[in-house]
C-alpha cells in the first residue's frame, strides 16, 4: 500500500510539472508584446493571440478529455501532452514570424489542455478523502502560482537575452516529466460504452472561439455590429453542442450535472476566479511598462511576491478545508480578492510599481484560498461516476475564462491605444482604468456567488439531517 502511495504521488508530480510549464508558458510572453510587435510587424490586439489562441487550444482540448480517460491510459495520454509540448516549443524557438509562432503556440496548447485533467483525475480517483482538499490545493497552487510567474520567467530572460530562450529553457523540464510519467503513471482507464462525439466538439469549439474572438474585435475599432455577430453566431453554436451532446449517440460530457444549483454557482465561480487571475497577469505587466515607465524585468518582477505568497497560501488553505469545510476559505478568499481589485480601481492615480506588487499579494492570497477548493468543493457535489465529466468541464472553464480574459482585456487597452487624444501613456491608462473597474465588478459577482452557494449547501445538509 505504501509503494503504490509513493508511486501515486509521484505519478502526480509528473504531471503537475508538465502542468506548471504548460501554465508557465500561457503567460510568459506577456511582458513580450511590445517587442514582438516591433520584431513581427503587427499591432498588439494581434500578438496577444499567441495567448488567447493558446488559451482557447487549451479550452477545446479539455473539452475531449472526459471522454479521453475513459478511453485510454493517463500514460500514454500524458506520452502525447508531452510529443505536443516539445514539437510546439521546438517551432516557436525557431519561429522565423508570426504564423509560425502562432502555431507553435497552439500545437503547445494541446500538451496543458490534456495534462490539468490528468492531474485532477488522478486526484480526484487516486486520493482519499480526507486528503482531498491538501492535495488539490497543491494543484491549485501549480495553476495560479505559473500563470503569475509567466511573466516574471518571460521578462528576465528577454531582458538578459532573446524571447526565443524562454522555450529552449522549458525542454529540459519537460523531459523530466516524461520520464517520472512513464514510471509511475499506472491508472487504467474506465472505458466508453459510446463512441466521441465529434459534433459536440466542433460546435463547442466555435461557440468558444466566436465568442473570444468576437470581444478581441473590440480592440481595433470599439464595440461594433461585429461583436453582435459573432456573439449571435457563439449562441447558435452553443445550442447545437446542447443538443447534440444530449441528443446524438454519444456524448462529450454529461451535462446533467448542472442540475445542481450549487455545482452551477461553483462554475460561475471558478470561470470569474481565474478570468481575474489571468487577466490582471496580463494587464498589470503592460500597464507597468506603458503608464509606470517600468522595463519588461521590473514589469514581470511586480507580479513574483504575489506568486510566492500565492502558493505557500494554496496547500493550507486546502488542509484548512479538510478540517474545517469549504466554506471558511472559499469566503475568505473571496472577500480578500474583491478588496484586491477594489485596491487597484481606488488607487489607480497612485500606482507604482511597489504598490501594483503589493495590491497583487493581496489579491493572490484571496484567489488561492478560493480556487482550488472551489473545484474539490464542486467534485464531491456530483456522483463518481461523474467526476471525469466535472473535472473535464472544470478544467475547461478556468481555461476558456483566461482566453476571454485576455483576449477581452488586451483588446479594451488596444481600442483606448488605437484612438482618442493625448499620449500613449494616457491613453493606456484610461484603458486600464475600464479593466480594473471590469475585474472589480467580476470579483463583486465572486462573494455574492460564494455565500449564496455556501448557504445553499449548509440548508441542504440541515434538511438531510433531520
Amino acid at each position: 500500500m505504501a509503494e503504490k502511495s509513493k508511486h501515486t504521488y509521484l505519478a502526480i508530480i509528473s504531471l503537475a510539472l508538465l502542468t506548471f510549464i504548460g501554465i508557465l508558458n500561457e503567460t510568459s510572453m506577456n511582458v513580450t508584446y511590445p517587442e514582438l510587435s516591433r520584431e513581427l510587424g503587427v499591432s498588439l490586439d494581434t500578438i496577444q493571440w499567441i495567448t488567447t489562441g493558446y488559451l482557447l487550444m487549451v479550452t477545446v482540448t479539455m473539452g475531449t478529455t472526459a471522454y479521453l480517460l475513459r478511453q485510454f491510459a493517463a500514460r500514454k495520454l500524458q506520452l502525447t501532452a508531452v510529443l505536443a509540448f516539445i514539437i510546439g516549443d521546438l517551432m516557436c524557438a525557431l519561429t522565423p514570424d508570426f504564423a509560425m509562432l502562432l502555431t507553435g503556440r497552439l500545437i503547445q496548447a494541446i500538451a496543458t489542455g490534456l495534462s490539468t485533467p490528468i492531474l485532477f483525475h488522478l486526484i480526484f480517483t487516486e486520493i482519499p478523502r480526507e486528503r482531498l482538499g491538501s492535495m488539490t490545493g497543491f494543484a491549485g497552487m501549480v495553476i495560479s502560482f505559473a500563470p503569475a510567474l509567466g511573466p516574471t520567467y518571460g521578462g528576465w530572460i528577454s531582458a538578459i537575452t532573446s524571447w526565443r530562450m524562454i522555450f529552449w529553457i522549458l525542454l529540459p523540464f519537460v523531459l523530466v516529466s516524461l520520464v517520472l510519467g512513464q514510471l509511475f503513471i499506472r491508472n487504467q482507464p474506465l472505458g466508453n460504452d459510446k463512441r466521441f462525439s465529434y459534433g459536440s466538439l466542433l460546435s463547442l469549439a466555435v461557440a468558444l472561439f466566436s465568442v473570444v474572438y468576437g470581444f478581441s474585435t473590440i480592440g481595433k475599432q470599439g464595440p461594433s455590429w461585429r461583436l453582435v455577430l459573432w456573439l449571435i453566431i457563439a449562441v447558435a453554436s452553443f445550442s447545437v453542442f446542447v443538443y447534440v451532446n444530449n441528443h446524438g449517440k454519444s456524448q462529450l460530457f454529461d451535462l446533467r450535472v448542472f442540475k445542481s444549483k450549487s455545482l452551477r454557482l461553483s462554475t460561475l465561480t471558478y470561470f470569474n476566479l481565474q478570468f481575474i487571475n489571468i487577466g490582471i497577469s496580463l494587464v498589470i505587466p503592460l500597464y507597468a511598462q506603458y503608464v509606470l515607465g517600468a522595463s519588461s524585468t521590473i514589469a514581470g518582477l511586480v507580479l513574483l511576491p504575489g506568486s510566492v505568497f500565492g502558493a505557500f497560501i494554496a496547500p493550507f488553505a486546502g488542509r484548512l478545508a479538510d478540517l474545517q469545510g469549504f466554506a471558511k476559505p472559499v469566503t475568505f478568499g473571496g472577500c480578500l480578492l474583491l478588496v484586491g481589485t477594489l485596491c487597484f480601481s481606488l488607487f489607480q492615480r497612485q500606482l507604482t510599481p511597489f504598490l501594483v506588487m503589493l495590491f497583487f499579494v493581496i489579491l493572490r492570497i484571496g484567489f488561492n484560498f478560493a480556487f482550488g477548493n472551489t473545484i474539490s468543493n464542486a467534485s464531491i457535489l456530483v456522483d463518481a461516476k461523474n467526476s471525469a465529466d466535472v473535472n473535464s468541464i472544470f478544467n475547461m472553464v478556468q481555461q476558456f475564462a483566461g482566453s476571454l480574459g485576455t483576449g477581452f482585456l488586451a483588446a479594451v487597452l488596444a481600442v483606448f491605444q488605437n484612438s482618442g487624444s493625448g499620449s500613449m501613456r494616457t491613453r493606456t491608462y484610461t484603458g486600464g482604468r475600464v479593466d480594473y473597474l471590469f475585474l472589480l465588478a467580476m470579483a463583486v459577482i465572486v462573494v455574492l456567488a460564494i455565500i449564496t452557494n455556501y448557504r445553499m449547501q449548509k440548508l441542504a445538509k440541515v434538511r438531510a439531517s433531520k
